[in-house]
């Protein structure tokens, strides 16, 4: 579905919640809270969570990331539903990193930069509302900064010929996890789809 359905047309989800593995499946940390002090949160979407959240736990700083679905309706949707297109979700990361080591401007330089952040509700192949691009924010510190990143990359890609930025840059709505096998998904499928696919232009301020 290429256009975003509204909530009184969203399926009705469920109240159980989708169980998570005790352990990320590449560095071991715990997926549950609470994490370690001074540790901070962000969630991206930006086309197939497989190959975005890799990007992430990759990141020298990243504690941990898991997959799953926010900035929809339906209350713990499943995989099926949030393809369906009739949940309203996205497919996102919901990242704990390390401030001290990675900040949260060096986060969306690699989110703008891995993905092509003007294609609308889809993302190269991949079609729907469920991988369009977005920055949830979870303070306003961060929002500031998504922001004027957004604002940057604009210049760069008006530049570069590119069309406009579609990005959704809104608060953090719940977050709700995918389901196991979907969990560093490309870790244990290592010949895996990715389905990201950047402009190919650095971000620059």
């Amino acid at each position: 579905m290429s256009e975003m359905i509204t909530k009184e047309q969203a399926l009705p989800g469920r109240t159980e919640v989708m169980p998570l593995p005790e352990q990320h499946f590449v560095n071991g940390n715990k997926l549950a809270q609470p994490y370690p002090q001074n540790m901070q949160q962000a969630m991206f979407g930006l086309g197939c969570f497989w190959g975005a959240e890799r990007k992430f736990w990759e990141t020298e700083g990243v504690y941990l990331t898991i997959v799953g679905y926010a900035a929809g309706f339906t209350p713990n949707p499943t995989y099926q539903e949030v393809c369906s297109g009739m949940t309203g979700h996205n497919e996102v990361v919901y990242v704990v990193f390390a401030p001290s080591v990675v900040s949260y401007k060096n986060l969306l330089k690699l989110f703008w930069e891995s993905h092509d952040p003007t294609q609308g509700m889809r993302q190269g192949n991949d079609r729907g509302t469920q991988y369009r691009s977005g920055i949830y924010t979870y303070t306003k510190e961060q929002k500031a900064e998504a922001l004027q990143t957004q604002s940057n990359y604009q210049k760069v890609l008006q530049d570069a010929g590119l069309s406009a930025i579609t990005t959704e840059i809104t608060d953090a709505t719940e977050f709700y996890a995918a389901e196991e096998y979907h969990q560093q998904y490309l870790a244990k499928n290592p010949s895996g789809y990715c389905g990201l696919g950047g402009t190919g232009i650095p971000y620059k301020e």
